[in-house]
């Protein structure tokens, strides 16, 4: 691509599908569980991105497309300033792509890997971050069942994030989770005894222990115990029941305590819920507020002058890899003179419906781009209609009033052709209504000589119909007047009186007197 073709900005619909199209591929930056990630730019903001994209064939292999499903569904839902949030979702024939937040500063286990020290003031505003992150998932009725240094990523400034909703649950009131869902060394006691049917299930407070162990990381660089991937299960409870936690004599007593209070074996009695977390008295310090709004700079500040990720990845990207990203749009056009040909067979034979095809039926197609716009000119456009409607009721009350009518004689018509302007002492006044350009019909009632209001474009005069009765003017018949008119009967042998169904009014210079 060249320079001044590179340089210029693209402007892409809203109301159309973010693609692959719209995001220029910067580099390689990390693994997720079922997929890779690299830094994005997409091409009509220059707003810089994370996008992680899983191969769909791998995917199938591995049964984990339901997975993916499943992490797209809840975080369409979720928006966090803790959270690694989405923001589009789309798809092609090769893979499945999310692209979120992008986080410059790396994760934790990339850190502690660096042998980064994290003092226990910086590791107590990290437990309430994510503590407020969890809180959050737990109003949503979410566990993420995977909370580890490598699902937590720094931004620039050192604040965490929690990512990788690929295994995460969504519960329903009362119920409880049972499946043998994490990473080993961060799962809770309640996990396995749920494997081995000693319980029922769990719950929330899984999150929480797992926040323990990674506390605990951070603080000494490894894990309080010693179990790996490999580890049996029957090996685990053991070392629930046999171990406990070391912690050094140095170690703040504020701290021992928040991570014993994470680490209980009992979920019951486990610190689970911002409200327990802010009753430990290392904790009760920090304004919790100030930290969601985050008001609370960490001491721990990533590097600025390189990425903070293993640099591998981009020579995976770049040389191992068999279908590298960068090359996909080229690879993909050789694939387009074969495309119609497949969509012919598979019209043919319907039954014969591939995995890969289902992907493309329920795979959701998200922009949360889009979502927010719509969002900001609804709520305008709310704003809109109800000034809308304060103006009518205000030039509504602003209207004249009709008085009443004169009546100086009844109507009593023999003949019906009787030319209207021989009729006389049967004119009425008209308030100066500009609107009154249409025939007086009766919508809504007004009591003769009461003054109640005109209302809309049509005059009513009383509760009962009076549509038979249009005002002329007297220059010309055919022509409605906006001032003074004749009423003209269509009906014979009626008087007024009769007609609105009330006793008339005699109105002379605004007082009036009662006629039956």
């Amino acid at each position: 691509m060249g320079g001044a073709q590179s340089s210029r900005r693209e402007s892409f619909d809203l109301a159309g599908e973010v693609n692959f199209d719209h995001f220029q591929i910067l580099r390689a930056i990390g693994k997720g569980s079922f997929g890779k990630v690299c830094i994005v730019q997409k091409k009509d903001t220059k707003k810089m991105y994370a996008m992680k994209y899983m191969n769909k064939l791998m995917c199938i292999k591995k049964d984990s497309v339901w997975n993916v499903y499943r992490e797209i569904e809840i975080l369409t839902s979720l928006e966090h300033p803790f959270l690694v949030n989405l923001w589009f979702t789309f798809q092609d024939e090769e893979d499945m792509f999310m692209v979120v937040d992008l986080l410059l500063g790396g994760d934790l286990r990339y850190h502690i890997q660096q042998e980064v020290h994290f003092d226990e003031y910086q590791v107590r505003l990290y437990v309430c971050e994510i503590a407020l992150a969890l809180d959050y998932l737990q109003q949503n009725n979410i566990i993420h069942r995977d909370i580890k240094p490598d699902n937590i990523l720094l931004d620039e400034e050192g604040h965490v994030h929690i990512t990788d909703f690929n295994i995460a649950t969504m519960l329903s009131e009362g119920q409880l989770a049972t499946s043998m869902s994490g990473t080993t060394p961060y799962m809770a006691p309640e996990v396995f005894a749920c494997a081995l049917d000693e319980c029922p299930g769990y719950s929330y407070p899984v999150d929480w222990w797992s926040l323990g162990i990674c506390a605990y990381e951070m603080l000494k660089g490894r894990r309080p115990f010693d179990i790996h991937t490999g580890t049996s299960i029957l090996e685990i409870k053991q070392i629930f029941m046999t171990c406990k936690a070391h912690y050094s004599q140095s170690m703040h007593e504020g701290v021992k305590d928040l991570i014993k209070g994470l680490l209980t074996l009992d979920p019951d009695r486990r610190i689970s819920s911002l409200v327990m977390l802010k009753g430990q008295y290392f904790m009760n310090e920090l304004d919790f507020d100030k930290v969601l709004m985050r008001q609370m700079k960490p001491t721990f500040e990533p590097s600025k002058d390189h990425l903070n990720c293993d640099p591998t990845y981009e020579l995976e990207e770049m040389i191992i890899e068999s279908k590298p990203l960068h090359k996909k749009k080229k690879r993909l056009a050789k694939q387009n003179s074969k495309r119609g040909e497949l969509s012919r067979q598979a019209s043919v034979d319907s039954e014969n419906t591939t995995e890969e095809e289902n992907i493309y039926k329920y795979f959701k197609v998200y922009n949360r781009e889009k979502v927010k716009y719509d969002e900001e000119h609804s709520d305008k456009q709310e704003e809109v209609v109800e000034e809308v409607r304060k103006q009518s009721l205000r030039e509504e009350a602003e209207k004249p009033s009709i008085r009443g009518i004169r009546v100086n004689e009844s109507f009593d018509y023999e003949d019906e052709d009787e030319d209207l302007d021989k009729v006389e002492n049967s004119s009425f006044d008209l308030p100066d209504v500009p609107d009154f350009k249409q025939r007086l019909s009766v919508h809504s009632a007004i009591e003769v000589g009461g003054g109640r209001r005109h209302s809309g474009k049509s005059v009513t005069f009383s509760d009962r119909r009076l549509s038979d009765y249009t005002c002329y003017s007297r220059q010309d018949p055919n022509k409605l007047s906006e001032r003074t008119g004749i009423i003209k009967p269509m009906l014979k042998d009626r008087r007024l009186s009769d007609m609105t169904g009330q006793k008339t009014s005699v109105i002379d210079n605004g007082n009036s007197t009662g006629n039956s």
